[in-house]
Formats: structure tokens, C-alpha cells, sequence
């Protein structure tokens, strides 16, 4: 279930009440289930995958890839995996903390772990949006954002592309007033 922040403290897990604070962005939130094949679900449940594996879960998923390329022209789809026994994660997650936008829509698919994708609004305000297993984003280009993982520091997600450059970081400069140390429960 996600949990949207708000700057003032005010948080929000109903998806109704977080679609409305999401609006003015255009991001989109949705629930998609996760395979019911007991191999994915088998593969999501190590903490590691190697090729293969990564394969066999995208492959267990694809009908959404599917309708993401019949609907939008995506191109291409890969799995990122992360936890904290992968060399060098903070440096990785580095370029991602800071407030940046994209040429092309951000585009995610959390499978298992969570993530925070902060977000700055038009009035200037942020909002920090965890989102969680099962649940899909599609952060529109050109929106001010960050993203950072959780306390757990892991997560797998499918990644959708209309490109094959996939997602280039474009810095901002703007201040992220939501920390991750500020948004424990």
C-alpha cells in the first residue's frame, strides 16, 4: 500500500486521497498483482537474480510490457535489483537523491522492496510518495523529482522504456526538503 507525505506531516494511504495529491503532476499510481507462477514469485523471494532469473520474472510479467507497447509505444523492459550487499549501492543511488527531471516518462513497476519517489508540486511544495509491492508509477517527463529506497534498502522493479538510452538525469539545483530520515513512521 503506498503512503504519500506530505511536507507539513500529513500522510495519506487511501489511493483516492493520494491520486488527488498527485494530480496536479500527472503522475499516475496503480495496482497491478504481481504473477501468481510459483516460479516468479519463487525468484522475487531471493535477494539476488542473475540474468536468467531477472528473465524469467520479466517474462512471468510481460503482458503488462504488452499492453505499456500497444498502448504507449514502450520498447524495451528490464529488471533492477537492489539490496544492500551490492557493491557501492550509495554511490548508484547517489545521482537519483537529488532533485532532477527526465526527457522521457519514469516509468516502474515494484515487484518486491519499496522506494520513495519525492516529488516537487507546481506551488513549489514536496510530497514524498513510498511506494511499495504491487504497485506501478509513471513519473511524466519533465516532473521535478528523487527517488531513494527505504530503511530495508531493496527493492526489484521492472523498469519500462520508450527509448533505448533509457532515463538521463537532468539536475534542477532545487533543495530536497524530504529526507529519508524524516519520513520514519
Amino acid at each position: 500500500m503506498a503512503i504519500l507525505r506530505l511536507e507539513d506531516g500529513t500522510t495519506y494511504t487511501e489511493l483516492d486521497a493520494i491520486a488527488r495529491e498527485l494530480a496536479p503532476l500527472n503522475v499516475q499510481l496503480n495496482h497491478w498483482p504481481v504473477s501468481d507462477d510459483s516460479r516468479a514469485r519463487s525468484l522475487l523471494a531471493q535477494s539476488a537474480l542473475d540474468a536468467d532469473e531477472k528473465e524469467q520474472v520479466l517474462q512471468s510479467l510481460d503482458h503488462y510490457f504488452e499492453q505499456l507497447q500497444a498502448s504507449d509505444g514502450y520498447q524495451s523492459r528490464d529488471l533492477i535489483v537492489l539490496n544492500p550487499d551490492i557493491p557501492n549501492l550509495d554511490e548508484m543511488l547517489a545521482k537519483f537523491i537529488q532533485c532532477h527531471t527526465h526527457a522521457d516518462d519514469e516509468v516502474r513497476y515494484i515487484v518486491d522492496g519499496e522506494g520513495v519517489f519525492g516529488f516537487v508540486r507546481p506551488d513549489g511544495s514536496q510530497i514524498a510518495l513510498t511506494v511499495q509491492p504491487e504497485e506501478f508509477i509513471n513519473v511524466p517527463a519533465n516532473t521535478e523529482h528523487w527517488f531513494h529506497l527505504t530503511a530495508s534498502r531493496r527493492v526489484k522493479a521492472v523498469r519500462y522504456f520508450t527509448t533505448t538510452e533509457g532515463w538521463v538525469p537532468v539536475y534542477t539545483g532545487t533543495e530536497v526538503r524530504l529526507r529519508p530520515e524524516q519520513l520514519v513512521a
